[in-house]
């Protein structure tokens, strides 16, 4: 006997019958894309310039095409969405739900501001290339603008949206009109191991407060490259978050390049809110308290210099002493209530740092 036959609850359609569907390509108007690097049609989702992550090293160059970050918003009275999506692999982790690897979340913008989680659209356990997936949406004739969050840690070659044949379309209200928060850092960053894309600790800030971002995580491989840094001291960008501590090979290495890639960015935004993170291991050790302390000395001596747009937060500060060994899956990657920790910490810090009641 199969588990989703005792509950109907934990069953995945793959299939459904309906022959009202229009299917559209979310790169196309009016849907607008956001955290993602000009996708062009045809072309696979990226976050960077794909020869920008061939130069900074072989692992960025893969996980570019990971689409951690990237969201696609729109307005409709239909009262259903779909989806229909291909992916060129299947990324499994023994430690990550695939809900959170490949999944995508819908959300509803409310007239709060603030984006509501409404429904997953859930990936077979047998998947080979990709699925498709149809969720109710509100049934009340009016326009309502939605959010879908893309996959965490999958490559994803499309995206299409299915609505009612005859359903209005139109585009999605705006962000605020700031420009994005910039992160960049390791496979947290990215956001392992979330159990769905929406509850990776930036889609959880950008949904309570209405903010655009783009999500610079590179798992093992953010190493605080000089053309990473010029790349990220080209965008136009309201505040950044330099959090790449766990990903230096060795703490000479983060010492080498920690302060050179701040200065890099400061240099090009000299009033930019620049947010130093150390990494939220549930552990501390020697290793880990050298690293702190690195982090911390770019800082201090930023601030020394009469920097006043630089913030330290110590990662050890994310998860609550009381639930401190709880918060991760592994002692290394925090899980949802990880996450949760993290938005809180850093969702502060950044409408502390931006002058501005983002919170």
């Amino acid at each position: 006997m199969k588990i989703e036959e005792l509950d109907k609850n934990l069953l995945v359609e793959k299939t459904f019958d309906r022959d009202d569907v229009v299917f559209m390509d979310v790169r196309k108007a009016p849907f607008k894309l956001y955290g993602l690097y000009k996708p062009e049609e045809g072309e696979e989702f990226i976050r960077i310039p794909a020869d920008l992550a061939r130069e900074t090293n072989e692992g960025v160059a893969f996980l570019a095409y990971h689409t951690a970050g990237g969201r696609v918003r729109f307005k409709t009275n239909s009262p259903f969405i779909a989806i229909r999506t291909k992916m060129k692999e299947i990324t499994r982790f023994p430690h990550m739900p695939m809900t959170g690897v490949s999944g995508f979340d819908l959300y509803q913008h409310t007239s709060d501001g603030r984006d509501t989680f409404f429904n997953m659209f859930t990936p077979p356990v047998d998947m080979t290339d990709g699925y498709q997936q149809i969720s109710p949406a509100i049934n009340d004739g009016e326009m309502h603008t939605y959010t879908i969050h893309f996959p965490l840690y999958n490559v994803v070659s499309s995206l299409e949206i299915g609505l009612q044949a005859g359903a209005e379309l139109e585009a999605g209200d705006d962000y605020l009109p700031i420009a994005p928060v910039v992160y960049y850092g390791s496979s947290i960053t990215q956001g392992g191991c979330a159990s769905r894309p929406g509850n990776a600790y930036q889609n959880i800030i950008s949904a309570r407060n209405n903010i655009d971002h783009i999500n610079l995580g590179f798992p093992g491989s953010a190493r605080g490259e000089e053309c990473m840094a010029k790349y990220i001291a080209s965008l136009d960008m309201s505040c950044f978050v330099m959090d790449y501590d766990h990903n230096a090979p060795n703490v000479a290495h983060l010492e080498a390049t920690h302060e050179k890639f701040f200065r890099i960015i400061r240099e090009a935004h000299p009033d930019l809110p620049v947010i130093f993170v150390t990494k939220p291991d549930a552990r501390v050790n020697e290793d880990a308290i050298a690293r702190r302390n690195v982090v911390y000395t770019t800082y201090h001596n930023a601030y020394a210099a009469g920097d006043r747009n630089v913030s330290f937060v110590d990662g050890y500060s994310f998860f609550e002493p009381e639930y401190h060994d709880i918060c991760t899956v592994d002692g290394c990657h925090p899980n949802d209530a990880g996450f949760v920790g993290m938005a809180r910490v850093l969702g502060r810090e950044i409408t502390r740092a931006m002058n501005h009641r983002l919170w």
